[in-house]
């Protein structure tokens, strides 16, 4: 087997293992390393058995151990669904080995992101970093900013609700707070100034700010509304994930996307999809 070399993070999580194997069954990608935390029960056993493939030969290695798998195994892209304390980790062996990024982790701080760009971009690594690599809801961004921009005069208020499922630990998602940034953008304010979070308690909403409400229950894949509102109508804007397929499907966009793209640059789906402009 020949074709675009990948390596997966977080392999056996729920992101990582459908996009192993996904990975795994496309005829111009070979999977050639998966990596779990140090303390996962089964390292070093095959990845295929774990996730309903068989043996494919590619074992499960300790993320501690990740710089030097890299440097044996040479893959070209790396894909990362694992958590806010890991990806810094993980970014910088990758960028120091050569590896490109695709990063989807969400609640990585402000100042570890930029240190996450920085480290890529001295390396001269490309990446693909973004909360949400659905179609659907990237076209949702454009079409959000689009609305911003036209009602940000206009007397509207705008909340953002989204609904994930009960194991989710950040909050609000990072889509919502994408969203959150597209929005204020619009409204020409730093989304921390206007950001607020919907709770027990007495006020009044304030001119221009942005409200944010989450709900986490069940098996939510993700929903995003945004609702634009003012006297006598509202516009809401929504999109709904019914499975993960629909972030796998950009995940492997994305893969192909870097075989092509220019080293040392940070993109996001906008790129990958083609909705820049």
């Amino acid at each position: 087997m020949s074709g675009l070399r990948v390596g997966v993070a977080g392999a056996l999580g729920r992101m990582g293992s459908l996009i192993s194997r996904r990975v795994y069954n496309e005829s111009d990608m070979e999977l050639i390393c998966a990596f779990e935390r140090d303390d996962n029960e089964n390292i070093g056993r095959d990845l295929g058995e774990l996730i309903g493939l068989g043996s494919i030969g590619v074992k499960i290695d300790r993320s501690s151990d990740m710089k030097d798998v890299l440097k044996e195994k040479k893959p070209d892209v790396l894909i990362d669904f694992t958590s806010p304390d890991a990806t810094p980790k993980i970014a910088r062996a990758c960028a120091e080995e050569g590896v490109s990024l695709i990063i989807g982790t969400t609640g990585i701080s402000p100042d570890k992101l930029k240190e996450i760009e920085e480290l890529i971009v001295k390396n001269g690594v490309s990446a693909v970093i973004s909360p949400n690599m659905s179609l659907g809801m990237n076209v949702l961004f454009k079409l959000v900013k689009i609305a911003a921009e036209v009602l940000r005069d206009k007397d509207y208020d705008v909340e953002i609700i989204e609904a994930h499922h009960r194991f989710k630990k950040d909050s609000p998602s990072g889509t919502a707070l994408k969203i959150g940034e597209i929005v204020a953008k619009a409204l020409g304010s730093p989304l921390d100034e206007v950001e607020r979070y919907r709770g027990r308690g007495i006020f009044e909403r304030k001119k221009g700010e942005i409200g944010f409400s989450v709900i986490r229950a069940g098996d939510i894949v993700g929903e995003h509304t945004v609702m634009f509102a003012t006297l006598g109508e509202r516009l809401e804007i929504r999109h709904v994930a019914h499975s993960r397929e629909a972030f796998v499907n950009g995940v492997i966009a994305a893969v192909r996307f870097l075989k092509n793209a220019e080293k040392g640059k940070i993109y996001n789906m906008f790129d990958v999809l083609g909705l820049r402009g």
